[in-house]
């Protein structure tokens, strides 16, 4: 079976796939599956170790023994000030009637937080993420739309083919999509590989998308793009920003709102 013809990152994402479904890959392997020179996938083997995704080997490479994340209870105090302003100018947004997709990940769950104080009369809420809807569920305005799938519990998401299977039949006026990391450049990506598919299926059935993300995570790059710049409408994210990061986001036609 052959996969030629496949854009670098797309490459590279089928590449994180195979190790993990075989265990191992070699390069001769590689180079015939996808249709391209051994070098190239040197290359690509390369910039997945130097993103922390593979441990190269002669040859081939070997999956990277993982790092365990660090708990939501330690992530959500990291820039939690500049998370709890990202998200109250995040709720600004809605209006009564709306249905918006928080993704998981501690900054929609300020945005979850500021929801339950929200002056609104009734909205549709769809997520993957059992703390936001832990947070949502007795919010007489909110209409919580749940995915199933397979359960992450570092970051307390689902995801999976029944999440995307769940997805497929709805539509969203907003999608609230967090990021591990943010490149003017690239666009929104994620360590994550599960997670990226899920999340490309809410970008396809969204209006609107509005990256939430504090400043720490500019400039921060991953194996998985979530998002390309030109996918993206808004970002919310603090006056701690670099501003080489927001003039190219801006350059590339992205608004960006600095709380």
């Amino acid at each position: 079976m052959t996969e030629s013809g496949l854009l670098i990152e797309e490459r590279r994402r089928r590449i994180c796939e195979l190790l993990l479904a075989d265990g191992r890959v070699t390069v001769e392997g590689l180079a015939n599956r996808f249709g391209t020179s051994q070098v190239t996938i040197r290359a690509d083997l390369s910039a997945l170790e130097s993103a922390g995704m593979l441990t190269r080997t002669h040859g081939g490479a070997l999956p990277r023994e993982e790092e365990p994340d660090e708990s939501l209870d330690v992530k959500q105090l990291q820039h939690h000030a500049e998370k709890v302003r990202i998200a109250h100018a995040a709720v600004s947004m809605i209006r009564d009637g709306e249905t918006i997709i928080l993704d998981s990940g501690t900054t929609t769950a300020e945005i979850a937080r500021a929801l339950r104080k929200a002056d609104l009369k009734s909205i549709n809420v769809i997520t993957n993420a059992l703390n936001v809807a832990a947070l949502l569920m007795d919010v007489p305005s909110v209409r919580l739309i749940m995915l199933g799938g397979f359960l992450r519990r570092e970051s307390n998401s689902l995801s999976g083919p029944m999440a995307a299977a769940a997805l497929a039949s709805l539509q969203a006026d907003r999608l609230y999509l967090g990021a591990d990391g943010l490149d003017p450049q690239l666009g929104v990506m994620t360590p994550h590989l599960q997670e990226a598919e899920l999340n490309a299926q809410m970008i396809r059935i969204s209006r609107q998308v509005v990256v939430v993300t504090d400043s720490s995570k500019l400039l921060r790059r991953n194996v998985s793009v979530i998002a390309k710049v030109e996918q993206i409408h808004t970002l919310i994210t603090d006056a701690g920003a670099p501003k080489n990061a927001i003039e190219a986001l801006r350059g590339r036609g992205v608004e960006v709102r600095l709380v």
